[in-house]
């Protein structure tokens, strides 16, 4: 990691929720809404926004925890937003504090963790 990676530093990414994103086992009659897994999926893409800019050459990272509340729900077509701030570094983990917000409120907080890995090492033990 780069010098200039720390506690503190944040990304956000935001985008439009689609009917591929949406809770598909309630059935029809029912509108569609964001789904927890896509929310978690926004999410992390957003830890790895953040964290790629510092990386060595190299370098990479892989999702290894998520604890994530569902707070609220998101009608599909609404904007969401994804924050993503470092918490926490202990070596090669990463904690990230994330949150997600639609056009109205917060719909969902919690922490991510990734490790930070070295590409060519990981690929020979897969």
């Amino acid at each position: 990691m780069k010098p200039e990676f720390g506690i503190g530093v944040s990304a956000e990414l935001e985008e439009v929720t689609t009917e591929e994103m949406g809770v598909r086992h309630l059935g029809t009659g029912v509108r569609s809404v964001f789904s927890t897994p896509s929310m978690i999926a926004l999410m992390e893409r957003t830890s790895i926004h953040l964290i790629k800019p510092y990386l060595e050459d190299g370098e990479g990272s892989v999702g290894t925890k998520v604890n994530i509340n569902h707070i609220a729900a998101t009608p599909i077509g609404m904007k969401v937003r994804a924050k993503s701030t470092v918490k926490e570094i202990n070596g090669r983990r990463i904690v990230f504090a994330v949150e997600c917000f639609n056009e109205k409120e917060k719909i969902g907080e919690g922490t991510h963790e990734r490790a930070i890995i070295n590409i060519k090492k990981f690929a020979e033990k897969t």
